[in-house]
């Protein structure tokens, strides 16, 4: 039997998700969160988890020890397919489940442009799963190249092609070829890795393009100081197992990370709402859909332009907490009467600032009028992302491991988690000799 309470169900336990279910704390109803996942993962630091520095415990939590002290709300292992807004139902994959108050913090996934079969070899970076793939390619392009005897080979496994010059693709950059130059030289015996070349595709005509210019033109000094190769104005054509096509050039390389654009979860399709070039759901002042007032979008899967902005604001995580904030916020107030009230507060984005690390002891930071470069910026970007990580433990995990790896350049998480198989044309090096082929290959 339905409960006679009110029902609000949370789709996804990410930033926007977390928050919207903290503000439901005290309502008089049945809060319920839904995500095919049992962890929260704290994506800013993805990256670090894709390039050894920072194990994937470190920056995941449980959601349900994450939500423990909201009372009322149940967390639920389910995959959402979509909603059934006539009925007022959301679709797993099991059946569905009724709401009277429904908050999609559904998120977004890779853009590949029309272009999805290139997801299988340019993997993206939103979730655990995708850190720990990027990962076990970076870390097999050292052991192939160690024991490659072709040299044209060599150099391509050496080559790291990342595609996208927002956040992700410039933290990348930095971070694949700070691990080359200055852990793992002294590990190899037949290659030099200070030699792996990193490149750096952007389409538009400067990297993050979210940014003041004074501060995407440092990264862009920073990066080509630390021997990142970056190039401007340069559309990816094709993406191969071997290459990659930027206009009439071709690039060996065998890897690919993807960084250059998202699209919103189909979720958002089944609502009959409005969309955005991206697949976003266009939302009111309070958050809500146009003519469904009990269904709030939040997070990376809302489009919402603040007045006069002129510009939807971005999928940032401070943008989606306090997006989470605000919808549990009204639900709360409505359900306790107030909801006249709760509604007439449109939402207001306050902007804490934007920041993006470049390598060690080098980022950029835009707090408020002011911007900040090299250690007092990476000082802040680490201060600011380890006060938001869920769990003292991480925290404390976090700051330790940073600390280490500041004095020692050291990148512990180096796990091959996986299929280990090298890319080996023509094997060289002690032990080494070509196999016997079975008759008539």
């Amino acid at each position: 039997m339905r409960s006679r309470r009110p029902i609000v169900l949370v789709v996804g336990g990410g930033f926007a998700g977390l928050a919207a279910a903290r503000a439901l704390r005290g309502a008089d109803a049945d809060v319920a969160l839904l995500d095919r996942q049992n962890h929260h993962v704290f994506q800013p630091l993805l990256y670090q988890v894709a390039t050894a520095s920072l194990s994937p415990a470190n920056i995941s939590a449980p959601i349900r020890s994450t939500l423990r002290g909201v009372g009322a709300c149940q967390v639920v292992l389910a995959n959402v397919v979509g909603v059934d807004v006539e009925a007022k139902r959301v679709l797993v994959d099991e059946g569905s489940v009724p709401y009277d108050y429904l908050v999609l913090a559904a998120g977004v996934r890779h853009d590949y442009f029309g272009r999805d079969e290139w997801a299988g070899v340019a993997p993206g970076l939103k979730t655990i799963e995708d850190a720990t793939e990027i990962r076990r390619r970076m870390l097999l392009a050292f052991e192939s190249a160690e024991h490659e005897g072709d040299a044209a080979s060599r150099r391509a496994a050496l080559t790291f092609a990342i595609v996208g010059g927002g956040p992700t693709g410039v933290e990348l950059a930095g971070a694949i070829k700070g691990i080359a130059s200055k852990t793992l030289p002294k590990e190899y015996r037949n290659i030099d890795t200070t030699t792996a070349r990193v490149i750096l595709f952007e389409g538009g005509p400067r990297l993050l393009g979210g940014f003041p210019e004074a501060s995407s033109q440092r990264a862009l000094q920073d990066l080509e100081r630390m021997g990142v190769e970056v190039r401007l104005g340069a559309l990816v054509s094709d993406v191969r197992t071997d290459a990659v096509v930027v206009g009439d050039e071709t690039i060996g390389v065998q890897n690919v990370f993807w960084a250059a654009g998202v699209k919103a979860s189909p979720i958002a399709e089944t609502l009959g709402a409005p969309l955005d070039r991206a697949g976003r759901v266009i939302v009111g002042e309070d958050l809500s859909v146009p003519d469904r007032p009990e269904i709030f979008v939040v997070g990376d899967l809302a489009s919402f332009t603040p007045e006069g902005s002129g510009r939807a604001l971005p999928g940032v995580a401070q943008v989606a907490m306090q997006m989470g904030k605000h919808a549990g916020g009204v639900i709360r107030e409505e359900i306790a009467g107030r909801g006249a009230a709760a509604r007439a507060r449109a939402f207001r984005y306050r902007d804490r600032g934007s920041m993006a690390v470049i390598g060690k002891n080098r980022a950029i930071a835009v707090l408020g009028e002011k911007e900040f470069s090299g250690f007092v910026a990476w000082s802040l970007w680490a201060c600011v992302h380890v006060a938001f990580l869920v769990g003292f433990r991480n925290r404390l995990r976090v700051m330790l491991s940073w600390v280490f790896n500041w004095v020692w350049n050291s990148h512990d998480a180096r796990l091959i988690v996986g299929e280990a198989k090298l890319r080996v044309r023509q094997p060289e090096g002690p032990g080494f000799e070509p196999a016997e082929r079975p008759p008539g290959s």
